[in-house]
């Protein structure tokens, strides 16, 4: 089992003094797979990726990272740190290249790599611009083929998507799966729930230094409540006589003028038995809408009262 993991956290906890910023947590994530690193600013997510690049050291517990331990597996992470920085004077390519060699790279190899990612990226007709001159969306991607240069096996990313267009956007969870379907691991913390549904296979979430849920985005979701949304001439109690409808809440009113329903079902129930009953009983609904519990309602429910 250990060989089919990148990443191995055992009761790890840190502490500043007397501030405990992470606290007994333990997950894992294993190869080749993409995992959300999810949580509300200040539930330790920044602490434990710097004891996972061994920055710094666990108060307690074991970090296993790449089979290895700390800093030994260091040259085999790429890291894109939320708050980016790069040698403004600096032409890119020998930006991509000073830091390739960083983690071992020969510059003649990495001059290669960085000229063919620099064109994959459209930025060919500014391999020798100085970072100074590139727009944000440009020194972005020139941080990210940094940390992606010497071929890591375990890329670390950190709210990759902050101030990227939404075209820049697409490209970059294009790079991530690409990076997933060559084997690379993928850990990457985001507070855009959207992208994290559209490219993690698990999700680890974290409020006030302790884990609140591990698993799959199907696990998550089924934390959340599903709704149902409805139209029509109805009472509250109609409504709530219905198997399985939680609470009713009238929103407003359609264009025509028809009152529009919010209800939560229970936990574990579906649409399907309340509408069937609602339609037996000639109750009057004009339009239906079940609505399934996204990866932004399962975060507001896991962290929530944690984070209250």
């Amino acid at each position: 089992m250990a060989s089919e993991l990148a990443l191995s956290l055992d009761g790890v906890s840190k502490t500043y003094g007397d501030f405990q910023a992470v606290r007994d947590l333990s997950f894992e994530v294993k190869k080749g797979t993409i995992c959300g690193f999810l949580g509300p600013n200040g539930a330790g997510k920044t602490s434990t990726v710097r004891m996972i690049l061994g920055l710094s050291q666990p108060s307690a517990g074991k970090i296993t990272v790449l089979g290895g331990q700390g800093s030994r597996a260091l040259d085999r992470i790429g890291f894109l740190p939320e708050e980016r920085g790069l040698y403004r004077k600096m032409k890119a390519i020998d930006v991509i290249v000073f830091l390739a060699g960083l983690k071992g790279v020969k510059a003649s190899v990495a001059r290669r790599r960085a000229k063919e990612m620099l064109e994959a990226q459209g930025l060919g007709a500014f391999i020798n611009s100085p970072i100074q001159s590139l727009s944000k969306g440009m020194s972005q991607k020139v941080q990210l083929i940094s940390c992606l240069v010497h071929e890591p096996e375990l890329v670390i990313l950190d709210e990759p998507f902050s101030g990227l267009d939404p075209v820049n956007q697409q490209g970059l969870e294009s790079i991530i799966r690409d990076l997933s379907k060559c084997g690379a691991t993928v850990l990457f913390s985001t507070h855009v729930m959207q992208h994290a549904e559209r490219l993690c296979q698990n999700v680890v979430m974290l409020t006030k230094g302790r884990k609140v849920f591990e698993g799959s985005l199907k696990q998550a979701r089924a934390a959340a409540p599903r709704y149902l949304e409805l139209e029509g001439q109805l009472s509250q109690a109609d409504i709530l006589a219905l198997p399985g409808i939680k609470s009713a809440t009238e929103t407003g009113l359609s264009e025509d003028g028809v009152p529009l329903w919010h209800c939560e079902l229970e936990a574990g129930q579906s649409a399907h038995e309340a509408l069937k009953a609602a339609f037996l009983r000639n109750l009057d609904v004009r339009r239906f809408e079940a609505r399934e519990p996204s990866l932004h309602d399962a975060f507001i429910v896991l962290t929530g009262a944690e984070h209250a």
